[in-house]
């Protein structure tokens, strides 16, 4: 029986590539290639317009009185010497640091327990608590100085650095609170309850796993609270009436007067107020920097 062999299959035409003409397109600038004006000019001018108020400062304040010289020579300290010995100073400056330094240690403890119960626990007025925390932001410090004053009359504070440190207080409290929260909420809840397993109780869990990781945002918190109960000028005008218990922006304020005004004074104890800030800030930047990156994480 005789089989017939298949037809050979014809081999498949090549397919020759078709080459598509290249479009045009137009290379993004990378940030190598901007030209550096375009980076030198604006940075200038905000320089410049930064660092001539401050220039203007050392100015007054290191020039003898009564010179005009745009150069501060012959340099003079007689009015950092004036506003410390004569204007009292010193004792607006000790003032200034017992409020500041009580304020940043209430404010810090009070918000990281208020903290921890808003990141960790839920109740039936945690949203409307949180909501209240954010409005009380929006309501001045000058509406609060009738009913503080009303309270710290009651309770004989009038006139004692205690009024104002629990003014500042309050007032510092919502967003440190709700900063703090959200620092915790950044911690995983694992490694708390790896710690329960092991036999810690809920305290020694956050003070040995939670508390080393929130350092950042205390200091962010705490900083903030320092700076503000150290610049506040309202609540020490109105609560503090004896001129040794007053503090620096009081100080500063006493420096003016209707008929003139000691500029070269003035200047002198702006440095002296400006000075511990920039270097507390100098120190801690790299933990306040920290801190907020960490509380801008949503967690």
């Amino acid at each position: 029986m005789s089989t017939k062999e298949a037809p050979a299959l014809a081999p498949a035409p090549a397919r020759v590539p078709v080459t598509k003409a290249p479009r045009p397109h137009h290379k993004r600038r990378t940030w190598d290639e901007v030209p550096r004006w375009q980076i030198y000019v604006p940075l200038s001018i905000y320089l410049l317009f930064t660092l001539i108020p401050f220039y203007w400062i050392l100015l007054f304040a290191l020039r003898p009185a009564g010179s005009s010289s745009l150069v501060p020579w012959p340099m003079t300290f007689e009015h950092f010497e004036k506003v410390w010995t004569e204007r009292e100073f010193g004792t607006y400056f000790q003032n200034s640091v017992l409020t500041g330094i009580a304020t940043l240690v209430l404010t810090t403890v009070v918000a990281l327990a208020g903290g921890y119960a808003l990141a960790r626990f839920d109740f039936r007025i945690k949203r409307a608590f949180m909501l209240a925390l954010l409005c009380s932001q929006f309501v001045p410090g000058a509406l609060l100085l009738v009913p503080l004053f009303q309270i710290f009359a009651e309770l004989k504070m009038i006139n004692s650095l205690g009024s104002v440190i629990i003014a500042e207080t309050v007032f510092q409290l919502p967003l440190s609170m709700i900063l703090i929260s959200g620092f915790i909420r950044n911690v995983p809840p694992s490694l708390e309850e790896a710690a329960w397993v092991d036999g810690c109780s809920r305290f020694t869990a956050f003070r040995i796993v939670v508390l080393p990781l929130l350092r950042p945002g205390l200091i962010a918190v705490g900083s903030f609270a320092f700076v503000h109960a150290w610049n506040h000028f309202l609540f020490a005008l109105m609560f503090l009436s004896d001129q040794s218990k007053q503090t620096i922006p009081v100080g500063l304020n006493s420096l003016m007067s209707a008929d003139s005004v000691d500029l070269g004074a003035l200047a002198a104890g702006g440095i002296i107020a400006a000075v511990p800030v920039v270097i507390v800030f100098a120190f801690i930047q790299k933990w306040l920097i920290t801190g907020f990156s960490a509380g801008a994480v949503k967690g």
